[in-house]
């Protein structure tokens, strides 16, 4: 009871602290000595099995996809934790489709007479949009849009009432990123995902869509589409909403080839794309294509654990701890031969990480006062849709879930004097991981890449659209005893060199210093919020703050856990 009073005690002042009133006093001793059981084994060891070749790259509805899952379920059972879901179980399964395309080794596009072919895997890279064995089109007029957006908050609209049923709709990647004041300048927001980008060529009636690739607007090499976009894509089970018929991408220099067949110049249409007078341009190009797929029909499912709260009213609530344990599964072999996609830091090291802080709470001397959700999603790489249907079928009332911490890809490169957040500024969360940071004498600065819009492209995103605050952190830049640059070169080159490639493997390389505090610190910030009087709140005007539900009174939720 006396760790229970210290901190109920520490978590008062803590609110107050964040809004500058006083300063927090120390962790209390439990929650100190708890944070002692992450060690390096405790991280590689998850990672070492998951990344095995033994389970293929874990691809949804694989046996890797089998095996990890029951390897979480075994291991948090082993650790003493409740099934996570209703009625008792560990998993919830769930419907979902594979799509193999096989597109023509050759794209033809005719302008004028003119015939422009684009190779396969070269110049681009196409993948069916509908849930059938055949998709594509005839004679289809090519449209250059720009960004592709539509946003009346900003008040920008690339489209400007144009009929582009039936078109092929050619778009940037990204989005208008030169004004802080327009969009949110560097720091990508959704509108330049290329979920977005397919999800509006769709609802513009499109027969299909390409988007042009740069490493500096995709935020990672065209090795990287290759990868990703050549295998099984997997998907839900088609709605009733629009679809285009192909989704692609094409290198920069291929999409400047095609413009200029037309007349054109794409710099200069890049240029012309960058106002909000901006109309689309028809550009006198037509192709057609036709793919023929494999569809199949499986199951895949996630995983979750649970360690119930103490406080009688707020063991209703809960913190939820997310990462995902899928990766690519088999593709095409690299230079080596290898063909198995292991995903070791993308994201076997996050799985470890969610582990280790479960580790960490069942190493108190008496859990909580909020109940906690650790939450193993499947299928983030196919456009995170293993999050996107645990945040439909939440196992407890979307209202009842008061934040998400969420981990992607482990620093394995050491020591960091920074965190960098990604989406500052959008909830109270911001407060308590400056105060846990602050216990390990490191400053929470922004995202150190805010141009790859990573708030957009991990699972937390899923948890902030039914209205869930969400935090997203990971270790910074500035490593310690490292000259400075090192931290962003080191990151940039592993992105090259490893990022969706067989190489994402587990090595003597890891240097477990860095992604230890960060787990340590996921705890702090998790076990703050889960003692805290009033829960995590979304900041005004955000753009998930209308999302957030009202919490039913305690007797009228329904049963379950």
């Amino acid at each position: 009871m006396k760790v229970r009073g210290a901190s109920t005690v520490f978590c008062v002042l803590l609110l107050a602290s964040s809004a500058g009133a006083q300063t927090a006093p120390p962790l209390p001793e439990a929650v100190k000595q708890a944070e002692k059981v992450v060690t390096p084994a405790v991280l590689e060891a998850p990672v070492r099995f998951l990344a095995d070749d033994l389970l293929e790259g874990r691809a949804p509805s694989h046996i890797g996809d089998v095996l990890a899952r029951r390897y979480l379920a075994s291991t948090m059972e082993l650790m003493g934790l409740e099934p996570g879901f209703p009625g008792g179980t560990w998993e919830q399964e769930f419907d979902i489709v594979g799509i193999t395309s096989k597109a023509p080794e050759t794209w033809t596009f005719e302008a004028g007479g003119t015939k422009v072919p684009m190779k396969y895997w070269d110049d681009y890279i196409a993948t069916s949009g509908v849930q059938s064995a055949a998709a594509g089109f005839d004679g289809a007029e090519v449209v250059f849009v720009g960004y592709g957006i539509v946003a009346p908050e900003y008040r920008w609209d690339d489209i400007k009432g144009a009929d582009l049923k039936g078109k092929v709709l050619l778009m940037l990647n990204d989005d208008p990123d030169w004004d802080p004041a327009l969009f949110e300048g560097k720091r990508r927001l959704y509108y330049g995902r290329w979920t977005y980008k397919y999800e509006e060529a769709a609802r513009l009636g499109a027969a299909g869509a390409i988007i042009i690739h740069t490493d500096a607007s995709a935020g990672y090499p065209w090795r990287v589409v290759q990868n990703s976009w050549s295998k099984e894509q997997f998907e839900l089970p088609a709605g009733s909403g629009p679809r285009i018929q192909v989704s692609a991408w094409a290198t920069h220099a291929a999409a400047a080839r095609l413009v200029a067949a037309a007349g054109k110049d794409l710099a200069a249409l890049e240029k012309a794309a960058r106002s909000r007078d901006f109309r689309p341009v028809p550009l006198g190009i037509t192709t057609s294509l036709h793919l023929t797929s494999k569809v199949t029909h499986a199951r895949t499912g996630n995983v979750c654990g649970m360690i119930r709260g103490s406080d009688p009213t707020l063991k209703a609530q809960y913190v939820a701890f997310s990462a995902h344990h899928d990766h690519l599964g088999v593709g095409r072999p690299d230079e080596t031969g290898d063909r198995i996609f292991n995903g070791a830091r993308d994201n076997a090291s996050g799985v470890a990480e969610v582990l280790a802080i479960a580790r960490q709470f069942k190493a108190l001397p008496s859990p909580p006062r909020r109940s906690l959700l650790f939450v193993f999603v499947t299928a983030e790489e196919s456009g995170l849709l293993g999050s996107a249907y645990f945040a439909a079928h939440p196992p407890v009332p979307a209202a009842d879930i008061v934040a998400d911490i969420n981990f992607d890809a482990g620093n394995i490169f050491g020591r960091t004097k920074d965190v960098a957040q990604v989406g500052t500024g959008k909830s109270t969360l911001d407060g308590v991981l400056r105060r846990a940071a602050a216990e390990q004498n490191r400053v929470v600065t922004g995202e150190a890449f805010p141009e790859q819009g990573s708030f957009y492209r991990s699972d937390q995103f899923s948890f902030a659209k039914i209205g869930v605050p969400c935090l997203y952190f990971g270790s910074g830049v500035d490593y310690v005893g490292r000259p400075e640059g090192w931290g962003r070169k080191t990151s940039e080159a592993w992105t090259a060199a490893h990022y969706h490639r067989p190489s994402d493997e587990l090595d003597g390389t890891w240097n477990y210093d860095g992604m230890i505090e960060d787990t340590q610190l996921g705890f702090v910030v998790g076990w703050m919020v889960s003692q805290a009087d009033s829960a995590p709140q979304w900041l005004p005007g955000d753009e998930f703050a209308h999302l957030r539900p009202p919490r039913a009174p305690a007797g009228s939720r329904p049963a379950g856990h």
